[in-house]
């Protein structure tokens, strides 16, 4: 009996083993994690999320997560009988659909991943974009057709304060935010996009890595007509792609390339309808989707 434990006990220290120099290379870096799509609403995979946080955080990385909702936001608006209305990709936010907005994210999605993380210990704290001045925006005006439009209460990003990300980090704990600011022109709160949000404070905290879970594979070669999926790509590559990606992409790969060129060193786009997906792109040697990287110094061998 003892023989057989042995041998069945083997692949998990083999694993274990395989995932040394990744703990050595992430020890103590930070690393973004935007979580959102199937991700956030299947039960499922919400505490396998939870569990490869809580993971790196006991691996000793300093995770930071941010958190959308855009599925909880347009059933709250239903239930208010208020009508979801998008243009330019950007959902248009009414002062009373803001009202709704701010509740459902720092008063319901947060809150039930404050609680997912927290039941392995007393490790998360929420905060919003508000708190600190963590993100502070001003009203963003997206121009469709030529002109600038006025859609409400969305906000462009113009500052990120770190400090109270930093002290939480620094006292182990797990900051979770969500994606709304205050505006210093009006004082209004605005709704930012998550993965904007996720992307500009990767590079404001110098994270290692930014990691955006979506519900696709990757950046597709050549979609629809192929699904593979391409593996890495430099700034440049990405900047030359953005134009041809469908709208629900560009603000994802948008948010990579911002990160990247502000001096995070990796930016991920993963699948987050597989379980445990963050350990696999974080620990293995196979990349489970598309991984974004600075460009090469000028003399650099490619």
């Amino acid at each position: 009996m003892t023989t057989t434990r042995k041998h069945t006990a083997l692949p998990k220290a083999q694993i274990l083993v395989e995932a040394l120099p990744w703990l050595t290379r992430h020890h103590g870096k930070t690393v973004v994690i935007k979580f959102g799509g199937n991700a956030m609403v299947d039960e499922e995979l919400k505490a396998a999320f939870a569990q490869d946080v809580v993971f790196l955080r006991h691996a000793g990385l300093k995770p930071v997560v941010v958190h959308g909702g855009g599925p909880q936001i347009s059933a709250a608006l239903d239930r208010h009988g208020i009508v979801s209305e998008f243009k330019a990709g950007l959902r248009v936010t009414t002062a009373d659909a803001m009202d709704v907005v701010r509740m459902v994210l720092a008063g319901q999605v947060q809150r039930e991943l404050v609680g997912l993380l927290n039941r392995h210990g007393p490790l998360a704290v929420g905060l919003t974009g508000e708190d600190a001045h963590t993100i502070t925006a001003t009203k963003h005006l997206p121009e469709i057709d030529g002109e600038l439009v006025d859609i409400g209460r969305v906000g462009e990003i113009t500052a990120i304060d770190t400090g109270a990300i930093e002290a939480l980090l620094a006292d182990g704990r797990i900051p979770v935010v969500s994606s709304i600011a205050r505006s210093q022109d009006d004082g209004h709160v605005y709704n930012v996009n998550a993965d904007t949000a996720a992307a500009a404070l990767a590079a404001a905290l110098g994270a290692e890595t930014l990691m955006v879970l979506t519900d696709v594979e990757g950046l597709y070669e050549d979609w629809p007509h192929s699904d593979e999926v391409i593996s890495r790509l430099t700034a440049t590559q990405l900047e030359k792609l953005l134009p041809e990606l469908s709208s629900g992409m560009v603000p994802k790969m948008q948010g990579c390339l911002h990160a990247v060129r502000g001096g995070v060193r990796t930016a991920r786009v993963i699948d987050g309808r597989v379980q445990h997906s963050i350990l696999l792109e974080i620990f293995t040697d196979e990349g489970i989707g598309t991984m974004v990287v600075p460009d090469e110094p000028e003399g650099d061998a490619p």
